[in-house]
């Protein structure tokens, strides 16, 4: 048989209110590691073709930093997950967050800016034929658009979200 000394046992099995209170701070402190490993969200941009629409978070964001040209020009070319078709002459609809559109953003196709900046959250570009062939070419059946977060100088580059545009009329 096994002699403790005297209030040994005692301190070797807790109270139940000392279990549940170190329980709980190791909840706490397991939910503030899962907090901290995770990435705060990018803004969102839309693309809208009559009723039918597709977001996506973007491909390439610092938490509002300017990226530069040379990565937002690489990120534009990447390919993009998310699609929607377009149709000859349909109206293509662009919607940002609030917090790029304080910035600017231009859209690019195939990785060449095709407007000047914007400080709207929404903008629609109507009757806009994106896939009309050109000299000898045939139309082509997608092409690449983003919605690049830039300033109206071109001086700062904070954001890239991809789509692909699918010609409807292929």
């Amino acid at each position: 048989m096994t002699s403790l000394p005297r209030g040994g046992a005692a301190n070797r099995h807790s109270s139940p209110r000392r279990r549940r209170a170190v329980a709980a701070l190791g909840a706490v402190s397991a939910g503030l590691l899962v907090l901290s490993a995770c990435d705060k969200p990018t803004p969102l941009a839309t693309i809208t073709v009559g009723k039918d629409s597709v977001h996506s978070d973007a491909t390439c964001y610092d938490d509002g930093d300017d990226i530069g040209r040379a990565k937002a020009t690489k990120c534009a070319l990447k390919k993009a997950s998310k699609s929607i078709t377009l149709h000859q002459g349909d109206t293509l609809r662009i919607g940002v967050d609030p917090e790029v559109a304080k910035t600017g953003w231009t859209l690019w196709v195939n990785g060449q800016q095709a407007n000047n900046p914007s400080k709207k959250t929404y903008y629609a570009f109507e009757g806009i034929d994106l896939f009309a062939p050109q000299q000898g070419q045939p139309a082509p059946d997608k092409l690449y658009v983003s919605i690049v977060e830039q300033d109206k100088t071109g001086q700062k580059y904070k954001g890239v979200w991809n789509f692909q545009l699918k010609n409807g009329d292929a």
